[in-house]
């Protein structure tokens, strides 16, 4: 596991999601980079319930990586994370009557994963209810776990095929104590991926029918 960025590309004037999606992949493979299968994330939704105290009650959100196939995320809303395995799935449904699942909330991004020299770069369609709602790009440079040893190399590779959608430095890596030359960890990537799925569910509600 290297750094990795998870950032939106919005859609293209005139295009639809896929054709943005293919634009992207045409740019990637100009530059040299081949196919290496695809890629798949997910994240549930889970509210407590039972809570007296009259406080909103905190989300828990479950999420899966086919980079970590046999493992599980969990996430509070603002608060720790852990991983665990596969069968962190069935803990929640045993766990039904404090954690309920958030029918309709599910949101997953797939696509194809492309190698580039160090890097590993997947483009993926963003999903609620199987329908597309917008484009997510994560880039790992895989050679280093340091985020300020190797940031600058990555933002220049990616303003090669995203040009004005090139994302700032995340969040994520500044927020930590030992800023950013902690390591980085699984959780980082998948904190980015949950953060692009809030603006996501966000923009859904705001707009009503969502992005073509």
């Amino acid at each position: 596991m290297g750094v990795t960025c998870v950032c939106q590309v919005p859609v293209a004037e005139g295009k639809s999601v896929q054709q943005t999606v293919d634009m992207l992949h045409k740019k990637l493979e100009q530059l040299g980079a081949v196919k290496q299968g695809n890629f798949w994330v997910d994240c549930e939704t889970y509210h407590a319930t039972g809570n007296a105290t009259g406080q909103p009650s905190k989300l828990l959100y479950v999420m899966h990586n086919s980079e970590t196939p046999l493992s599980s995320m969990a996430l509070f809303e603002g608060g720790p994370g852990l991983t665990a395995d596969a069968n962190f799935d069935v803990l929640m449904v045993k766990l039904k009557s404090h954690f309920q699942n958030a029918k309709g909330h599910k949101v997953e991004s797939r696509g194809t994963r492309y190698r580039y020299c160090d890097f590993l770069v997947k483009i993926g369609t963003i999903a609620m209810s199987s329908s597309a709602r917008g484009i997510s790009v994560e880039v790992e440079y895989c050679a280093c776990v340091i985020p300020g040893d190797c940031w600058n190399l990555m933002k220049e590779f990616m303003q090669s095929f995203l040009g004005s959608s090139t994302p700032e430095l995340p969040t994520v890596f500044t927020s930590k104590a030992e800023g950013l030359y902690a390591p980085v960890d699984c959780m980082d990537t998948m904190s980015q991926y949950l953060e692009l799925f809030g603006k996501v569910r966000k923009q859904q509600v705001m707009q009503g029918t969502g992005v073509r």
